[in-house]
């Protein structure tokens, strides 16, 4: 879905945040640098957040309502480009824009599958940690503002096959994980629920753990 917010809204809830890539960049996994968000306002930076012991462990809120729409994307960044081809026209190779911000032509390699695609549209940007997943972790009390900074954060946010974004769902850790880069993957959704200081619920918190201590040296 492609929600173009105005002006004004967006300048009422994003702010240029230039540190934003130098928290996030993890021990030989650096985080995607589009366009900089300010986080909501609960979250903490944490550099190279890594370590599960820090997280707050909960059982899920399955309670929290969640309606996708409460969760504004993709925002409009200017020239006539949105979150979304923001996010394309960075992790792509070769990529040429057109009018209106429309991608032309492109090479993508899809992070969870390894697929190599050149259209565009057959690629989702998956949020890391899934909105449906943020909402059970500790954001019941998040205003429109946060859940619109969060949804939009450049952090978060990855290209990949639309199957594999299928396969995943709002799934965590203990119930999927991606055919390549695992300890990435892993190390990425760690340190965002460190820097939105969300829980984890202890059968995701186990998962994390054993796949990072399977990485050693592997990033």
């Amino acid at each position: 879905m492609h929600t173009h917010t105005t002006h004004s809204t967006r300048r009422a809830v994003l702010a240029t945040t230039a540190a934003l890539a130098a928290t996030l960049t993890l021990t030989g996994c650096r985080l995607p640098t589009t366009h900089t968000t300010t986080p909501a306002p609960a979250a903490t930076p944490v550099a190279g957040a890594v370590d599960v012991a820090g997280l707050r462990v909960a059982p899920e809120d399955t309670g929290a309502p969640y309606d996708r729409d409460q969760w504004p994307h993709w925002d409009y960044v200017g020239d006539g480009c949105d979150t979304r081809d923001e996010v394309l026209r960075e992790q792509g190779h070769g990529v040429r824009v057109g009018e209106d911000c429309r991608i032309t032509a492109g090479q993508w390699t899809s992070a969870y599958d390894g697929q190599v695609v050149t259209d565009p549209s057959e690629l989702d940007i998956d949020h890391v940690v899934p909105l449906a997943e943020a909402a059970r972790s500790g954001t019941r009390h998040w205003s429109e503002a946060q859940r619109e900074a969060y949804a939009n954060d450049p952090a978060l946010l990855v290209a990949v096959t639309a199957a594999s974004n299928r396969a995943k769902g709002d799934q965590d850790p203990a119930h999927w994980l991606p055919d390549r880069d695992r300890c990435g993957y892993v190390q990425r959704w760690v340190a965002v629920k460190h820097r939105y200081r969300l829980t984890v619920d202890p059968a995701e918190a186990a998962a994390l753990r054993g796949v990072l201590a399977r990485c050693g040296g592997d990033r």
